[in-house]
């Protein structure tokens, strides 16, 4: 039986869950929209991996993400992982001499940068989408448009049209502004690309010495628009992995294949049909009156956190007497 090991990233916008082999080639890949959901997307994406494989063993499995913890614990993970170490890990398997990673999701954006095969620094966006995917997707929308167009239509572009790109609420304005006075629809969408660009490197790599070879992932990956503004800001070749929308996952699964436990933790796949729920409920037993948030599987509480003594989390058999239900 082949030994494979399993990355689950969950973040706000999608969960990815890939299975590599022994030798980091990927077997299988899932893409699944979060939508709130990171429960029912870590089994579905898990369900889907499943039915790629034949006669294989899970020998290891990492999670990343915003939600990497809950992925751990619903899983059974060995290893947890930010995504700056993930994304990291994933980009140089692919370029192993990487010295700029820029990652671009659905609903935040990081850049890292690597010597010697080591992060050395690295950046994220914190409060302004304008330099995410979902800046595109919301202009897409006014534009009557799928994201997927995108690219090509950025390509046909003949002519610059410059758009505000500080903020979504600039680039719309500005964009309605130029739809007036009659731009042409693909102008718009290169100057909607330049002004991520623009945006991307004015804040989230702001004071970053961007040095090639350059790696570009995340979803935003996919649009050919944005690879070619990248380039002529940078001046540079910009590399797009194959797997370019789960690399996360991928470096949380070559994580997990380098730790190498000597027994998973694993769960094991039919926990696709099992049921979760997470409530939660506030401790007066001090004035900290922490919320301790509760995670059950089929009815049964198999994890707590949130509470700062440590009172709740540590002992998983005590049942509090007057819960107040928060979730």
């Amino acid at each position: 039986m082949k030994k494979i090991y399993l990355g689950v990233d969950v973040g706000s916008v999608s969960c990815n869950v890939v299975a590599i082999d022994e030798n980091k080639k990927l077997l299988a890949k899932s893409y699944i929209r979060t939508q709130g959901q990171p429960i029912r997307a870590v089994k579905e994406g898990l369900a889907a991996v499943k039915d790629q494989l034949h006669d294989c063993g899970v020998a290891g499995v990492g999670t990343t993400g915003s939600g990497r913890m809950l992925a751990s614990i619903l899983v059974g993970g060995d290893i947890v992982k930010n995504e700056i170490t993930s994304h990291a890990m994933a980009a140089l398997s692919e370029v192993p001499g990487v010295r700029t990673v820029l990652e671009i999701g659905g609903q935040d954006s990081k850049i890292i940068i690597l010597e010697g095969g080591m992060v050395t620094d690295f950046a994220m966006n914190t409060v302004c989408a304008a330099g995410t995917g979902s800046f595109l997707d919301q202009q897409a929308g006014r534009l009557g448009l799928q994201i997927e167009e995108f690219g090509d239509l950025a390509l046909a572009s003949t002519a610059n049209v410059n758009i505000a790109g500080r903020c979504t609420v600039f680039a719309e304005s500005d964009m309605i502004h130029k739809q007036q006075i009659g731009a042409k629809r693909e102008d718009i969408i290169r100057g909607l690309c330049e002004a991520l660009v623009r945006n991307y490197l004015s804040n989230v790599a702001r004071g970053k010495k961007i040095e090639a070879p350059i790696i570009f992932q995340g979803g935003v990956a996919a649009n050919k628009g944005i690879i070619k503004e990248f380039e002529r800001a940078l001046g540079e070749k910009v590399i797009v992995p194959e797997n370019f929308d789960v690399m996360g996952a991928i470096g949380a699964a070559i994580l997990a294949l380098e730790l190498d436990p000597a027994k998973t933790n694993f769960k094991g796949f039919e926990i696709i049909k099992s049921e979760f729920e997470t409530t939660a409920f506030d401790c007066t037993d001090c004035p900290n009156k922490c919320e301790v948030v509760e995670f059950k599987e089929n009815g049964k509480v198999i994890a707590r956190w949130g509470d700062r003594c440590g009172k709740w989390s540590e002992n998983l058999d005590k049942s509090p007497a007057d819960k107040i239900l928060v979730s």
